[in-house]
This record gives C-alpha cells, structure tokens and sequence, in this order.
C-alpha cells in the first residue's frame, strides 16, 4: 500500500528566501521609509474620507411638508439710528395677514444711546408676502426716520447644523446700508428655495435657502408723510433641493487600502530594483575601466 503524503505548503505562493542570501542597500532602505511614510498619509487621508461621506444632492419639483403649515422665520438686524421704542414689525402675505406691530417672540436690546438691535421669530404662510421693520406700530413718531441698517441674520426653516451642507441660507448676513439718504426705504426682493437635509441617521431638517435683489425708494404716505422701512419680500420656488450624506461601503474602503498598500509596494519595488541595477552596472563599468 503506497503512502499518500500530501503538504499544503505547496501551495504557498508566497516563498521565503533566506535572510542570509538577501542584501540590504541604503537606497533601499531610504526607499523603504519613503514607502511606509507615503502609505500612512494615504490610509489616514482615506479613513478621512471613509469617516466623514460625503454630501449629494437632489433636484426635484415638490414643496416639504403639508401646504398649510408655516414657514418659521428668524430675523436680526442692527439700527443704529433708532430707538427701540420705536420698531415694530409687521406681517403681510397674498392670503389676507396683515399684522401690525407683532410682538410674540421679539427681542429688543438697546445699541448705544439712539439704536437697537432687534430680533424677532414668528411664521409666514407658504404663499408670497412680506415683513418690514417699521415705525408703523409706534405709538409716537420719532421726528427724524433713519432706517440705516446692518443685517445679522434672515433665516428661514431650521438652522442646519452641519457647516458642510453647501447653499446660501444667510446670504444676508453682514448685509450694511448706513450711508445713504436717511429717508429711504430699504427693499430686499428673495427667493425661497425649500431645502431638505438628510443625515445618515434618516433625520431631516427643513430649511429654506435663498437669494435676493435690493432697491432702495422713498415712500410716502396717504398723507403725503415720508414713511421709511426695511422690506423683506418673499416668495417661493417649486423647486425642492434635497442633501444627504453617503458613505462609501466598507468593502471600498477596504478595496482602496488594499490598492494603496500594493501599488505603492510595487513602485516602491520597482523603484528599487531599477536603482540598484543602475548602480551594479555603473560598478562593473568602472571596474571595467580601471582593469
């Protein structure tokens, strides 16, 4: 009976050679430390990547949410030459608001002796209208109406807390008009964009980004009183913007570390090879020479 002896090393594709008929070169080693330096800031930079996804976007006709809720708005704008005693805000939209001198959720905080700062949070219907910053609501007319101005904040939905989310959502933050007429109305035209984020977790927020035109006039009233006030006029867009986060497969993680460890092995390898040849080639010929 013949004996069967079968050795799995044989299918070792991956064979030693001795150490002691190996020969290690300073090329090869700088080459080496090069390798391993040049592999680390690859895998880091694609763990980075791996870690944080990336955001994509989608285009689609639609508009979030149920059409009677409302849209929440934030305002804050700084007027230097008024008195707080004086501002109001007042609502107008296509479906018949018309408030005068809303106060739910508004914040009045005095800047120097003559100006304020002023914020306010409230709703608008999805329907296009306006809200100013006014003197309307005023119990008392000052007698000089200056509506120089900065803009701190217009936002309208959430506030989306991831800074990598691209958009204009505060287009008109810094926004100044101090110098100027002093009996202007200030008229900033926008365009509401409804705007969905999407995390990896499935939570959404609903934000609204926009753009806006600006003109500045003098109005008067029925009684032919000069009446100056910051416009904010709205209306929305069809369009739906949607950003949600993707995040590359484990497995094509593991396919492009994979990739970054062989390829730089074998250029690194290469790399060697090709020096060390070049440079037993330059020994033989000087030896050549001096024989």
């Amino acid at each position: 009976m013949v004996a069967f002896n079968f050795d799995v090393r044989r299918f070792d594709i991956y064979r030693k050679v001795p150490k002691d008929l190996t020969q290690p070169t300073l090329t090869g080693a700088v080459i080496s430390i090069c390798c391993i330096v040049f592999m680390l800031l690859l895998f880091t930079s694609e763990l980075i990547h791996f870690l944080s996804g990336e955001i994509v976007s989608d285009l689609y006709v639609d508009n979030p949410g149920v059409s009677s809720e409302r849209i929440p708005v934030y305002i804050k704008i700084s007027l230097p030459r008024l008195k707080c005693d004086h501002i109001g805000l007042d609502i107008q939209d296509d479906l018949g608001r018309h408030e005068v001198g809303f106060v739910e959720n508004t914040v009045k905080n005095p800047l120097g002796d003559d100006g304020c700062i002023f914020e306010a949070n409230f709703l608008v219907n999805k329907v296009p209208g306006n809200f100013h910053v006014s003197t309307h609501s005023a119990q008392e007319q000052p007698e000089n109406i200056d509506f120089a101005h900065v803009i701190e904040e217009v936002r309208f939905g959430s506030k989306i807390d991831n800074p990598n989310v691209p958009g204009n959502f505060n287009p008109l933050y810094g926004r100044a008009k101090i110098d100027g007429n002093s009996l202007e109305s200030h008229d900033y035209v926008m365009k509401i964009v409804p705007t969905i984020y999407e995390d990896v977790s499935g939570k959404q927020t609903i934000s609204y980004q926009y753009t806006y035109a600006y003109r500045s006039y003098i109005s008067f009233s029925h009684g032919g009183r000069v009446v100056p006030a910051v416009w904010f006029r709205y209306d929305m867009t069809p369009i739906t913007v949607k950003y949600h986060e993707k995040r590359q497969p484990f497995y094509t993680f593991i396919t492009a570390i994979c990739a970054i460890i062989g390829g730089t092995f074998t250029v690194a390898g290469i790399l060697d090879s090709f020096i060390f040849t070049a440079s037993e080639l330059f020994k033989k010929f000087e030896l050549g020479k001096q024989s």
